[in-house]
This record gives structure tokens, sequence and C-alpha cells, in this order.
């Protein structure tokens, strides 16, 4: 049965700083949603018009937790938001992740942002499935400073990160260059344009099954504007409400 589309108004109970640009917001509450789906989120009446799309980072029975960064007028007004402060929630949206296509040694692969809604995911692969045959393996790529690998550790089996600015002894460079796809009998992937295309492309030339989360920009969330049209073999597709999770095989990026 397909999750009950949901209109709320909730107060903050947490909004921290986890990096430069990467916040944490956090809300109290009994929330539905799949790995890979996504709520719109807005703090304000008129201006910008339209609501943010944030992928769930982490859900529970007493809270639902987004990750963001801040890149324009909404993400900057959801970062100065404090505990009490109302935000209207729209969701959930999307398709998210089939957990029930899932087996074998799984490859996690992630560019910046993208990191946060594979936490959701994971948690799930682990519980859900809770195989002695699954094995999930996390690549996150950062552009300079790394955040919430820690969380992970629970749910994964390895953990293997880079930065394209090094300041010590991490693995500096993409994280593409680093990731082997032919180790892996899944590839789930999300992040910049650019890192996924190259994912896709490794992965069809090893002949690997991967599920790409699309990033792409959103205004009505439900399909009706058209904006985040997306490209695949089978025509243009919505990213709101087809995606944002498709198969490597059906994107053209």
């Amino acid at each position: 049965m397909e999750d009950k589309l949901e209109y709320i108004a909730c107060r903050v109970d947490k909004n921290t700083k986890i990096k430069d640009n990467i916040y944490e917001i956090e809300f109290k509450g009994n929330f539905n949603g799949k790995p890979g789906q996504f709520y719109m989120l807005r703090s304000w009446n008129m201006y910008p018009l339209l609501s943010r799309p944030i992928s769930i980072c982490y859900l529970d029975e007493n809270k639902i937790t987004f990750l963001y960064q801040v890149v324009g007028n909404g993400t900057k007004k959801l970062s100065l938001l404090h505990q009490g402060d109302e935000v209207k929630l729209t969701g959930p949206l999307g398709n998210g992740f089939d957990i029930d296509k899932m087996n074998g040694k799984i490859s996690i692969v992630s560019g910046g942002i993208g990191i946060a809604p594979m936490l959701y995911l994971v948690k799930n692969i682990k519980e859900t499935l809770n195989k002695g045959n699954i094995q999930i393996d996390l690549y996150a790529g950062f552009k300079k400073d790394t955040y919430i690998l820690d969380r992970f550790e629970q749910f994964v089996d390895n953990i293997y990160y880079s930065v394209e600015v090094g300041k010590g002894e991490e693995t500096v460079g993409y994280i593409t260059d680093i990731f082997h796809p032919e180790n892996y009998d899944m590839v789930l992937c999300c992040g910049p344009e650019p890192m996924m295309k190259k994912v896709v492309n490794m992965c069809g030339d090893k002949k690997v099954p991967l599920y790409v989360s699309m990033e792409n920009h959103m205004a009505c969330g439900v399909g009706a504007c058209l904006v985040c049209t997306c490209k695949t073999k089978h025509g243009n597709k919505r990213t709101c409400c087809d995606g944002p999770v498709f198969s490597g095989e059906d994107l053209v990026l």
C-alpha cells in the first residue's frame, strides 16, 4: 500500500550546524517514508515562492531528520530556524529505493550532500533484510570536510571516503577513483550529476545493476509542473514522482 500524502505543520526540535553550510534539522513525531523518498519543507509565507525538497536522512518511530546544504534563499532560511519554530512539511514524496530487490554485496556511492538519503537506506537494508549474505560498503566523496560517516558504522561493513581538497591522510581526489563496481552485485548512488554520470558509465561497462537517486531541481514535488524532468531511454520522466530513484541503465545523463 502506498504511503498517504501528508501536509504537516510541526515545530523544530533541533536545527544543528554540522559543517560549513551543512545543517541537520529534526522534528519529533510519527512520520512515514521509505528510503529515497523526500519531503517538501517551507518555513516562510511568501518568498521564496517554492518549498524545498529534502530527502529523508533518518526516520524512526519518534522523529524524522533531514540533512541539507545551504545553497540559496530557501535553505538559508531553514538554517536560521530555532527550536519551536514552525515548518510546513509535505510528504512523503517520490518512489524511493526498492529494498526487496537488494541482495549480495552492495555498494553505496555518494557525493557531497548526496550522502543524506543513504543513512536511512542502509538502516533499512540491514534491518529489513537481515540476511547473513548481505554486505554493504559505503563510498563517500566530499569537497573538503567529511560529515556523518560515524553514523554509518553500525549499518555498513566498510567505509571508504575521499576529499577533493586534502588536509591530512585522507584519500585526495574523486570517490570514483577508488570505487570498482565489478566487486559488487549492486550499486546504489546519489550525488552531483557529473559523479553519477561517471558511476552510471562504470556500472554499465561492468554490467553491474545500479539504482540512482536524482537530485534535480523541483518546484511542486507532485509531478504537476514538469520542472524536474529528466531524460531516460523511455522518454522524459518527472524526478519528483517517477523518481527520484531510477535504474542507472534507463537514465540518459
